[in-house]
């Protein structure tokens, strides 16, 4: 994980569309750059598409959304398509830039230990350092206080600390 106010690492990756995205002409801008497991799942298509319900949100804070997998080009392109996504996804099939930013982890599952991609989130900075991270992010909370449920969406939380950063910044 990388540490608050950091340098955020170099990257540069394939978009859905091959186009090639990288951190350097992204800086000026704020970022949210999410790392999830993999297209088409449950919880990382509830990600994504509440990303996209976010999107214009985010927009009007001066901030794109960037996610990112081991997927291919080919498979973002499906996924967005098919779940009508309007947010950038980036390929990283080595996992460097995971591995950079410390999503790619030790996991395990049913008492077997694998390399994979642990969800993740940060809000880079324009000056492009790290200015908060999320590991082991749940995408949905639910809470229950005096028998009434409430959700939580990670996304919102997002949004409520990039505002309280560009606050900071005034």
């Amino acid at each position: 994980m990388l540490e608050i106010g950091q340098q955020a690492p170099e990257f540069c990756l394939p978009n859905q569309d091959n186009v090639e995205i990288c951190l350097r002409d992204l800086l000026g801008t704020w970022i949210v750059l999410y790392f999830y497991p993999k297209d088409n799942t449950p919880g990382c298509t509830t990600e994504a598409c509440d990303f996209t319900a976010s999107k214009d949100d985010f927009s009007d804070l001066n901030a794109i959304i960037l996610g990112v997998s081991a997927d291919t080009a080919a498979k973002h392109q499906d996924f967005i398509a098919k779940h009508s996504l309007s947010i950038t996804l980036l390929s990283d099939e080595s996992t460097q830039m995971m591995q950079d930013y410390g999503a790619w982890k030790l996991k395990k599952n049913y008492g077997k230990e694998y390399m994979g991609i642990v969800r993740t989130t940060y809000i880079i900075a324009p000056d492009g350092r790290v200015a908060a991270s999320w590991s082991n992010v749940k995408v949905r909370t639910k809470r229950t206080k005096n028998g009434v449920v409430t959700q939580r969406l990670h996304t919102d939380l997002v949004k409520e600390k990039l505002l309280e950063l560009q606050k900071e910044k005034r």
